[in-house]
């Protein structure tokens, strides 16, 4: 069973049920702009596995508009809402919940595990910060961000709007990113005070990044290694082309192809 609702054809929220309550629940969250098809394919693999699969729309995201504004306008708050409101959601679809994120997705994910108990919690190349700016300078780079005037850039100069998928925004919002940064500077001001509520997470980093800081995601898992029965497990993507975007399959098909397997059977193991 599949229903769609959202904004347009790209906002829409995607959900695959079997019609009623599951033994697992996927949350599949997409990463800074784009929308929920970025992981229909994925959700659907995990769907016929006998899982029911959420693929909720970030808020600001999947507007019919591509070059809309609306995203200078995020929060940490709006991101953190969600999040809560994401799960109250979930939980009425499966007995255990999954929460897999991608990017921006991921770092949502793994604020979902510092705060909330579900069974697991998969962060696949998480926005911890970005791989060229080391995390001390982070919060003072988010703070002078914030005081700048917003400002769209384009992901790829030379394509501009033409930019595909269709589904996802060609720019991005400075301040949107910098309010990234202050949720992740929160999340790990909050896991050097406390243990994770959730205690099954696994982090996913591409061995070949290029855009999000894996130094960042190491540093997260020792703070909640150190902390007893907690489970974190940090697994390497090799052999993979110099990328970020590992999960479109509208982008990076031959990617896709080859990790796909193993990111179903990591999720669903």
């Amino acid at each position: 069973m599949v229903d769609e609702e959202g904004v347009g054809e790209s906002g829409r929220s995607i959900r695959l049920t079997h019609g009623a309550r599951a033994p697992k629940v996927f949350v599949l969250l997409h990463g800074l702009t784009s929308s929920p098809p970025q992981f229909a394919e994925l959700g659907r693999l995990l769907h016929e596995r006998g899982a029911n699969v959420l693929i909720p729309r970030l808020p600001r995201h999947g507007q019919q508009d591509r070059l809309s504004n609306i995203l200078e306008g995020l929060t940490k708050e709006e991101l953190t809402g969600f999040a809560t409101q994401t799960l109250v959601d979930a939980r009425q679809w499966g007995d255990r919940v999954i929460v897999v994120g991608f990017s921006l997705g991921g770092l949502i994910a793994l604020w979902m595990a510092q705060h909330e108990m579900v069974e697991r919690v998969i962060a696949i190349a998480p926005f911890l910060g970005v791989v060229w700016l080391p995390q001390r300078w982070s919060s003072f780079a988010a703070a002078l961000t914030l005081r700048l005037p917003n400002r769209f850039l384009w992901w790829n100069p030379v394509l501009r709007e033409r930019q595909m998928p269709a589904h996802g925004y060609p720019r991005y919002s400075t301040h949107s990113v910098a309010q990234m940064y202050v949720m992740a500077s929160e999340l790990f001001a909050d896991a050097m005070k406390s243990a994770p509520a959730t205690r099954d997470i696994l982090l996913i980093v591409n061995d070949r990044e290029m855009a999000v800081n894996n130094h960042s995601a190491a540093r997260l898992a020792r703070l909640w290694q150190q902390r007893s029965g907690t489970r974190v497990v940090t697994h390497r993507l090799h052999g993979l082309p110099l990328s970020h975007d590992i999960i479109e399959p509208l982008r990076s098909p031959e990617i896709v192809r080859r990790i796909y397997p193993t990111l179903v059977e990591l999720a669903d193991s």
